[in-house]
């Protein structure tokens, strides 16, 4: 991939494609948390028990599974709005209905009622999330590519911010149920964007069958050299920071804060840590190149994890917050903005949606799997020694730098 920008910075940031980008990264980030982080809160003032809300995690499976049907997505093609954007629709507008019937279960007295509308509600938003990094692929050029992850990541950041920052301090005012129904409208934009923005260009060689669009993607990603490394790396990269934000919520209330102030220093605080931390990353990937990038921020990640263990030791302080938030925030924006551009590298656009699939899960399953006994681990060896053991799970995947992407050179091997 290319690290130089042909075109003015200043005109790309400002195109169509960039503000699509950000558009549909919201939608993309804002029903995440609505079943990990809010639904979390939501479980713990109903008095579900600490083990079940970290089993809660396996209602994500479906953003680990989505390679499944994301071949079906890249072989037809709906009668209306071209290839992407018609599934795009129909994907929006389900995702929709499944947060309100989330929004209307009773997590105390029937948690597996709430696990299936969670559910519905995950496998919407995979879906979302597979056509969106196919159009993202698509739209952008190899040029624009690490700009656009950047502010895809940006958009990705503002929606959970929405979902979980403000729906925690909506929560303190108006009914969980109120906060859900307010947070499926504000995925409206999202379809507005979808129905007015273009579709992007057919590549040539598109699958034309099913056995085509299962297998040649597979075919053409497996006969890569290093292509088993890759799919290792991308599965523990992240792996420490994942498990550690799946118990940061239980952390903060245990230590004492309130909704409002979690809201306020972890959530809207630390977003702009993390806007400055996704352009950060952008600007540093054509300075350093996206292989160096992903060394030097896959440092700052478990750095960052592991002051969580210093937060729990010293207790309730906003300042000690709000440095581990920022610290932690601005980290893994700049980690993530690599991250996203280094797997859209690597993709075949004739295939995007299945290869980009197949790669995002596995992205995802440190969350689901690796989150579901994060409880257990949490509520048996304390907070401090949880946060350091994720810290020190992540060494695996930066040992994998070493195959997959060298600090010598910048492209991947």
């Amino acid at each position: 991939m290319k690290t130089g920008i042909s075109q003015p910075v200043l005109r790309i940031i400002l195109s169509r494609r960039m503000l699509v980008a950000l558009v549909m990264g919201f939608a993309s980030g804002l029903p995440l948390l609505l079943t990990i982080s809010v639904l979390q809160v939501w479980m713990k003032e109903e008095g579900v028990d600490l083990t079940v809300i970290g089993l809660m995690a396996l209602v994500g499976i479906p953003y680990t599974l989505k390679f499944l049907w994301a071949p079906f997505l890249d072989r037809f093609t709906l009668p209306f709005l071209g290839r992407r954007r018609g599934w795009l629709f129909v994907t929006q507008i389900f995702l929709i209905v499944s947060i309100c019937i989330l929004g209307f279960t009773n997590p105390g007295r029937q948690p597996w009622m709430v696990a299936l509308a969670a559910l519905l509600v995950t496998f919407f938003s995979a879906s979302q999330d597979i056509i969106i990094d196919a159009y993202r692929r698509e739209d952008l050029s190899d040029d624009e590519l690490g700009m656009g992850s950047s502010f895809y990541v940006n958009g990705y950041r503002v929606g959970m911010l929405l979902a979980s920052g403000g729906g925690l301090i909506l929560a303190d005012h108006i009914p969980f149920k109120m906060v859900y129904l307010i947070m499926a409208m504000c995925l409206l934009p999202g379809i507005i964007t979808t129905i007015f923005t273009p579709e992007p260009e057919t590549p040539s060689g598109i699958p034309r069958s099913i056995k085509e669009a299962i297998v040649y993607p597979l075919v053409e990603y497996f006969s890569r050299k290093g292509a088993l490394w890759i799919l290792a790396f991308i599965l523990f990269y992240k792996i420490g920071d994942t498990m550690a934000s799946a118990m940061t919520m239980p952390l903060y209330l245990d230590v004492g804060f309130s909704k409002t102030e979690i809201g306020a220093v972890v959530k809207i605080f630390g977003f702009w840590a993390t806007i400055a931390g996704s352009l950060a990353g952008g600007v540093f990937m054509l300075k350093l190149g996206i292989n160096r990038s992903l060394w030097v921020f896959g440092f700052l990640q478990a750095l960052s994890t592991a002051c969580f263990a210093l937060l729990a030791q010293i207790g309730s302080s906003v300042p000690v917050l709000s440095a581990v938030i920022a610290f932690e925030n601005l980290s893994s924006g700049m980690g993530t903005s690599a991250y996203v551009a280094f797997m859209a590298s690597i993709t075949n656009k004739k295939f995007t949606a299945t290869q980009y699939a197949l790669l995002t899960s596995l992205m995802g399953i440190p969350r689901v799997i690796a989150s579901a006994p994060t409880g257990f681990f949490a509520k048996h060896m304390g907070w401090e020694a949880f946060f350091i053991f994720c810290a020190l799970i992540a060494i695996p995947g930066m040992l994998l730098l070493l195959k997959c992407a060298p600090w010598h050179t910048d492209e991947p091997s």
